[in-house]
């Protein structure tokens, strides 16, 4: 018996209206599902713990794609002023974007699509799936500022995991009131112990753990 093949891995530039965006993907061989991550303030594609989460999905047959939602230049603003991370329009524009791209791309485009949304980011995940309800096939967010999604969370029908630290008391709150909004299947789970970043040992771990079981379940190839 040969050994598995490895994953594709290769750089990817995505040109949307008003921005080239800048991403990393991996697909392992027999991939049915592509987790696309929007993460949150201050962060990058390059974000170990950001790639450490990828790295377990791929273990787990699913493919990722890591990208910025922001081009440099904006970066290197938002980093100052801040003004880029909360623009959460701008970044589920830039995000739905991204998942138009996906289903025009042969390689991909029978691939089902999972969003992994952090902190702001979580935010455009969900505005993003309540825009493409036929595109996205399930979501997660990681300590999300899932309140920030107003009116689109009662337009979500892609099942969505809504994962916070149990120390993490003002974005458990949002959290709670963000699932009562949510009409589809959801869960919120609560991870004993984990502040906002999950940087206690093993928690990052264990959001990695539901999040991939989440995907798993819901990420199948289109027929």
């Amino acid at each position: 018996m040969g050994e598995a093949q490895a994953p594709l891995q290769r750089s990817i530039s995505v040109a949307l209206e008003d921005a080239l965006l800048q991403g990393e993907l991996t697909l392992p061989e027999g991939a049915e599902g592509l987790v696309l991550f929007a993460h949150g303030s201050g962060s990058s594609r390059f974000s170990p713990r950001n790639q450490m989460v990828a790295r377990y999905f791929n273990d787990l047959g699913l493919a990722t794609l890591l990208l910025d939602l922001l081009t440099e230049d904006e970066q290197d603003v938002d980093e100052v002023t801040r003004e880029f991370r909360f623009d959460i329009p701008l970044l589920a524009n830039r995000l739905v974007g991204v998942v138009d791209w996906l289903q025009q791309e042969e390689q991909l485009q029978e691939l089902a699509i999972g969003l992994f949304g952090a902190s702001t980011g979580a935010a455009a995940a969900l505005i993003c799936a309540a825009q493409r309800q036929q595109a996205i096939a399930a979501v997660v967010s990681r300590g999300g500022r899932t309140d920030l999604a107003g009116e689109a969370l009662g337009k979500v029908r892609a099942p969505t995991l809504l994962i916070v630290g149990g120390e993490d008391d003002q974005v458990l709150a949002l959290n709670r009131g963000s699932a009562r909004r949510l009409v589809g299947i959801q869960r919120l789970e609560v991870v004993a112990g984990a502040t906002h970043l999950f940087e206690e040992p093993g928690k990052l771990l264990l959001v990695a753990e539901r999040a991939g079981e989440w995907f798993l379940r819901y990420l199948r190839r289109i027929p």
